[in-house]
């Protein structure tokens, strides 16, 4: 594979720059590459052979043991699912399960119970305790052979794992290296966990260009003094992270060129870039260019991109998520499956090399959303948009599933899970989005028979339930309490007004 020959030859030709850098721990390119090397070869040593290679789990939140045990894994043939340490175990339960994955490595100590889950567990520390070693390139992930799998919310209560094969990847990793100014071995931002696939953005392209990834842990997010100190001497050149993220930053004045002196290029994805985070950033950013980007999970991180200039800005309300990549075809179409004509609103279909094998061990769920056209693999996306001049400009989501500050979720296994709570009769969640964009979700709850008295006391037993078996993004901000749930005629929940009642 071309990604893992570039790091290899980057280990060979700069052993001693660096590849990783987190939470004041870095790691050589050499280091990675041997590392990784150890690491592959105790994986075949714990898991036994067959055709068909089972996935490892890779458990703990940007230590540099995480990229270390993804190489590994792929080196010994198997893919990897990344598992961030603010997944709920019960998810973690059901990631198991569904995978059939026969290994977990953990790189932050385990804060679960590895027992109960009946999978073998060992430490990256222990891993690497195996001395010297290395594996076959011909055992390497290759081609159609899946690299990693993204687990995403799914419709059912249950998530659903996307896999990416080594040609998607590639085909993903060479389009960033070759349209986007980020080659000469720049200091990339990581700010997703590896669990969210934003973060592929910057972690592949970095490696393969042989750059330097620097994270900025989760604990660092939350406390803004620290992370615009560790942003400061960080010396980033290439910034990939979500519009809200920017935003974030932005609302502190010190966020611009001073404090970033080398930042040169910004890259955007998971969710709407607002016109006016646009503009805040070329006031700011006087010599960065920005990048908007568009794709879901299935189709590999992005599948479209546009610089954004003033000249764009000033031609449209919102921004365009922009033109195909080189080697992908992108459709809009009518609910019957049929192209529409430039202008026309329809679903945003995706096809070409990007786009995923389809769900890991759920062919229904795969043959529903992914198809042959034109003698390419395609994938429906769900989002609605329209194309013009050539660009893709994306309206949101068709049906239940959104985008929350980059990370995409469905509404219905929100309200599956808010309905298993002890307090709960019968639930609704509604995305409060007033320009759009959607900001929070709201639960609107008629609560089974409770002992509190107040419903500040209801809202957090509900909420550490859900904790248990939500990631915290996933969580509703807002609970409103009713006595019954609003119907349709034909005996459907009317969204529509309950969401009108809820917002005034």
């Amino acid at each position: 594979m071309k990604l893992l020959h570039a790091i290899q030859t980057h280990a060979e030709s700069y052993p001693q720059t660096d590849a990783f850098r987190s939470q004041g721990q870095s790691l050589t390119y050499q280091e990675l590459w041997e590392q990784s090397d150890r690491a592959a070869a105790a994986i075949q040593k714990r898991i036994s052979g067959g055709e068909k290679k089972s996935p490892i789990l890779v458990y703990g939140h940007m230590e540099p043991h995480m990229i270390v045990s993804f190489l590994g894994s792929v080196k010994a043939g198997h893919p990897y699912i990344p598992v961030d340490l603010s997944i709920p175990s019960e998810r973690i339960a059901k990631i198991i399960e569904s995978s059939g994955a026969e290994l977990l490595i953990h790189t932050a100590g385990l804060s679960i119970d590895a027992d109960s889950y009946q999978i073998q567990t060992v430490s990256a520390e222990e891993l690497l305790e195996n001395e010297g070693g290395s594996v076959s390139q011909e055992q390497w992930v290759k081609d159609h052979e899946t690299f990693y799998i993204i687990y995403t919310s799914g419709s059912t209560g249950n998530p659903k794992g996307v896999q990416i094969s080594a040609a998607n990847l590639q085909s993903f990793t060479d389009w960033i290296c070759a349209d986007f100014p980020v080659n000469g071995g720049k200091t990339f931002l990581n700010q997703a966990p590896f669990s969210f696939d934003l973060s592929v953005m910057d972690l592949y392209p970095c490696l393969q260009s042989g750059g330097t990834l620097h994270c900025v842990t989760k604990d660092a997010v939350n406390k803004p003094k620290i992370l615009f100190e560790e942003l400061k001497k960080s010396g980033l050149n290439v910034w990939t992270s979500t519009p809200s993220f920017v935003q974030m930053c932005l609302m502190d004045p010190g966020f611009s060129q001073e404090l970033l002196h080398e930042a040169d290029t910004f890259m955007f994805c998971g969710e709407v870039l607002p016109v006016s985070v646009a503009k805040a950033l070329l006031e700011r950013f006087p010599k960065a260019r920005i990048f908007n980007t568009y794709g879901p999970t299935e189709a590999t991180v992005a599948v479209t991109s546009v610089e954004i200039t003033d000249d764009v800005i000033s031609r449209s309300e919102s921004l365009p998520v922009g033109f195909a990549k080189p080697d992908m075809n992108i459709f809009i179409m009518d609910e019957q499956g049929q192209p529409l004509p430039d202008g026309e609103k329809g679903e945003i279909v995706i096809a070409g090399p990007s786009v995923s094998r389809g769900y890991l061990g759920e062919p229904e769920l795969t043959e529903k959303a992914f198809f042959s056209y034109e003698g390419q693999w395609a994938y429906r996306t769900g989002d609605a948009g329209y194309i013009q001049d050539g660009q893709i400009f994306c309206q949101g989501r068709l049906d239940f599933q959104i985008k929350l500050h980059g990370y995409r979720m469905e509404l219905e296994e929100i309200e599956f899970h808010v309905r298993q709570s002890q307090y709960v009769r019968s639930a609704v969640v509604i995305p409060y989005q007033p320009n759009g964009t959607v900001e929070y979700l709201i639960a609107a709850i008629v609560p089974e028979e409770h002992e509190f008295q107040k419903e500040f006391q209801l809202t957090s037993a509900i909420k550490k339930e859900l904790a248990a078996s939500l990631p915290a993004y996933m969580i509703p901000r807002k609970f409103i309490y009713q006595d019954h749930i609003q119907m349709t005629a034909n005996g459907k929940i009317d969204r529509k007004r309950i969401g009108e009642e809820v917002l005034v």
